[in-house]
């Protein structure tokens, strides 16, 4: 390997002769000329990572939403304000994705389907929601607000998913729901719920569907059952 210095005092060149008696010419800081190609990658990455997320990808997920029923009507008891929290809920539970039962006790989830949300709080929500349209709105508000509440209802997901083994897929949802003194914390009254929709199919537009059916039926239950005890 020889190096040179040029006439005019310009920076040499480095010229390396190989075995098989050639030679190339590298500058003197060839890390530089390494940094910049890793940058270029780098930067080409990041591009495509943002190409991916803006088109969604093959990772997109289609997502559904539950409804509130609206046609109905609730009795109204008292004058008593009532607090909404989100139901408790075990961890398979606890989460966007959508149950699947195919076995008693055995737990998956719809490949390409998730709620909007996760399903404690959609529940709440639409819960809420299901009060206000029942005539309710101004006796019933969210837990957390800050309101003076006379009473506060609980309640915890016990299912919320497709089933099945039971002659076909069909929706179960069921809540077990406290009403609560707030003052006195004394349980006032307690109901278990459940309503069941048959699936067409375990497709996520389908099952989503069965199970809206389903959850309506148990918010208008569940309201009219309330508002005759506040």
């Amino acid at each position: 390997m020889m190096e040179f210095q040029s006439a005019d005092g310009g920076r040499g060149v480095r010229v390396t002769f190989d075995d098989t008696g050639g030679n190339s010419t590298e500058p003197r800081h060839p890390g530089r000329k390494v940094a910049g190609a890793l940058g270029v990658a780098a930067l080409a990455l990041m591009l495509g990572g943002c190409g991916t997320l803006l088109s969604g990808g093959d990772k997109a997920v289609p997502t559904f939403d539950l409804s509130a029923p609206a046609d109905f009507s609730a009795p109204r008891r008292g004058t008593g304000l009532l607090v909404v929290g989100p139901p408790s809920a075990l961890a398979v539970l606890d989460t966007e994705r959508i149950v699947v039962e195919p076995q008693p006790g055995q737990i998956t989830y719809l490949d390409q389907a998730q709620w909007s949300d996760r399903l404690p709080a959609l529940f709440q929500a639409r819960l809420i929601e299901s009060f206000e349209n029942g005539n309710r709105a101004r006796s019933v508000g969210r837990a957390g607000e800050g309101l003076s509440a006379d009473y506060m209802l609980l309640s915890d997901l016990r299912a919320f998913g497709i089933r099945t083994y039971e002659g076909g897929p069909v929706a179960v949802v069921e809540v077990s729901v406290k009403i609560v003194g707030a003052s006195s914390g004394r349980i006032v009254a307690a109901q278990v719920f459940t309503a069941r929709a048959p699936a067409t199919s375990t497709s996520g537009p389908d099952a989503t569907a069965a199970l809206d059916r389903a959850s309506d039926e148990v918010f208008v239950q569940l309201v009219r059952w309330a508002s005759s005890r506040f």
